[in-house]
């Protein structure tokens, strides 16, 4: 069965920066071995496919994989995915609730031709390990002073668990030295897939980097939705900010913007969508 295939940028409006996502659409027949082999094959940090839900309150399922394998919850394959299925329906404007492993996610989607605007409420926030400073500050290079001492990292999660490691200036994300051992020993033992390091900045703005291991290398992900939430629930928690807007991706030449903010009892994240190819599946 031939299967139609999007490819977009997430928390972009400007083709080929964000965080790229393809997404495969009337996927129920898949297998999971199929689903896995596929995302490795595009080369993406995730790779979506889209399935008939199995909860009468979602309107589809979204299995998210990554070359490692399939992912409980993520950010930028929800808003992606939710574009595609809009863009493919013929809806200009959409609410839908996305089924995934984590639970159940409201998503908004406003199409304008190829570029969309998302957004998504996540999860409730679960705040967890305060880990050791120094063991934090090895992994990344750092020194424990370069962290800010009214918010030690953190694990917090609002569908995965990321640990959160805010520092005092960003003029030191760029000079960063992450230790693939160290790093990946802490990742295991605290449960969390990845460190998002983030700074704010003179105009209020944040600047983040976000690392996992995947098969003992570092990478580097230009824009992490799910971690933007549980930063804007750590920072309100703080009393810091309510609503922030996020700046990623930009030692990598992947410039990305992610706008987090307070939304009741849970967190919204947003940010534009643009597609850059339609393809068909053949295999």
């Amino acid at each position: 069965m031939r299967r139609a295939v999007t490819w977009l940028d997430v928390f972009t409006s400007r083709p080929l920066t964000g965080n790229g996502l393809a997404v495969v659409h009337d996927a129920d027949d898949l297998t999971d071995g199929f689903m896995l082999a596929f995302a490795r094959e595009t080369r993406l940090s995730e790779t979506t496919f889209i399935q008939r839900a199995t909860v009468e309150s979602a309107d589809y399922r979204n299995r998210i994989f990554s070359p490692p394998g399939e992912m409980p919850f993520a950010g930028h394959p929800s808003l992606g995915t939710a574009v595609a299925h809009a863009r493919r329906r013929g809806d200009r404007v959409a609410s839908y609730v996305q089924e995934t492993r984590a639970g159940l996610q409201p998503v908004e989607v406003e199409l304008a031709g190829s570029t969309a605007r998302a957004s998504m409420l996540q999860g409730p926030v679960h705040f967890g390990a305060v880990p050791d400073p120094e063991r934090v500050a090895a992994a990344l290079g750092l020194q424990p002073a370069d962290f800010v001492p009214e918010l030690p990292p953190q694990v917090a999660s609002t569908g995965a668990p990321h640990l959160l490691a805010p520092v005092r200036d960003a003029a030191l994300l760029p000079r960063l030295q992450v230790q693939p051992g160290v790093l990946g020993s802490l990742l295991d033992d605290l449960g969390c897939i990845v460190v998002y390091l983030t700074a704010m900045t003179d105009g209020g703005r944040v600047r983040a980097r976000s690392f996992y291991l995947d098969r003992g290398l570092v990478v580097e992900d230009p824009a992490t939705g799910s971690a933007a939430g549980p930063l804007i629930a750590y920072l309100h928690r703080s009393g810091v900010a309510s609503k922030v807007e996020i700046d990623q991706g930009v030692e990598m030449a992947r410039p990305s913007r992610l706008v987090a903010e307070i939304a009741g009892d849970r967190v919204r994240v947003g940010g534009d969508v643009v597609v850059i190819a339609d393809a068909t599946l053949t295999v």
